[in-house]
C-alpha cells in the first residue's frame, strides 16, 4: 500500500488536488474531516478545548465554534500551539487507525493523507512520499479573502501563521503548482499519478 502525504498552505488548492486524486482512484483520508470528528461535542478533545478556551468558544448547540476559535488561534501563536497540543495526538491516532483498517483489507489503491499540517505536526513517518501543493502568494491571498470573506489583514494573519512554502519545499518529494487554471493542475496530477502507477 502506497501512502502519499498531501500537504500545502491555506488556500493553495490542496482540496482540489485531493479531489482529482480521488477521481483517479485514490482513497483519501482528510485530516480536516478527522479533526471535526475528534472535536465533536462530548469527546475528550471537545472537553479539553472547552476547559482551555472557555464556553465563549462554543455554539448554542454546544459544538465548538470553529470560526471564532480560528480567529483566535490565527492571531495568537500561543493559543494555536495550545490547540494543536490538544488536537494533533487525537487526529494522528484516528488517521493511523484508518490506515490500519485499509491495510487489513489489503487495499491495493493509493492512499492519500490530506493534511495541511503534515510537516508541522511531525507526521512524515506516516507516509511514504510528500506531495506539496503550492500557489503564488498573491493567488493564495485573493483566494483566501474570497473564500472565507476575510479582510486582507485577516487573510495575511492566517497565511503568516503557517510554515513558509519555501521551507515546506525542503520536505517535498513532488510539488504541484496550483497558481493557474484547474486544467494546468490536473495535467500535473495525472502525470504524477501515471509515474506512480507505472
Amino acid at each position: 500500500m502506497n501512502i502519499i502525504g498531501l500537504t500545502g498552505g491555506i488556500a493553495v488548492g490542496k482540496t482540489t488536488v485531493a479531489k482529482m486524486l480521488a477521481e483517479l482512484g485514490a482513497v483519501v483520508i482528510d485530516a480536516d474531516v478527522v479533526a471535526r470528528r475528534v472535536m465533536k461535542k462530548g469527546t475528550p478533545v471537545w472537553k479539553r478545548v472547552r476547559e482551555t478556551f472557555g464556553d465563549e468558544y462554543l455554539l448554542e448547540n454546544g459544538e465548538i465554534d470553529r470560526k471564532k476559535l480560528g480567529e483566535l488561534v490565527f492571531a495568537d501563536c500561543k493559543a494555536l500551539k495550545k490547540l494543536n497540543e490538544i488536537t494533533h495526538p487525537a487526529i494522528r491516532r484516528e488517521i493511523l487507525l484508518e490506515i490500519e483498517k485499509l491495510s487489513s483489507k489489503e487495499c491495493r489503491q493509493l492512499v492519500v493523507v490530506d493534511a495541511a499540517l503534515l510537516i508541522e505536526a511531525g507526521w512524515l513517518d506516516m507516509v511514504d512520499e510528500v506531495w506539496l501543493v503550492v500557489a503564488d502568494r498573491g493567488v493564495q491571498l485573493s483566494r483566501l479573502m474570497q473564500r472565507n470573506g476575510l479582510s486582507r489583514e485577516q487573510a495575511l494573519n492566517r497565511i503568516n501563521s503557517q510554515m513558509d512554502q519555501d521551507v515546506k519545499k525542503r520536505y517535498a518529494d513532488r510539488i504541484i503548482d496550483n497558481s493557474y487554471d484547474p486544467e494546468y493542475t490536473r495535467g500535473q496530477v495525472e502525470r504524477l499519478w501515471q509515474e506512480l502507477m507505472s
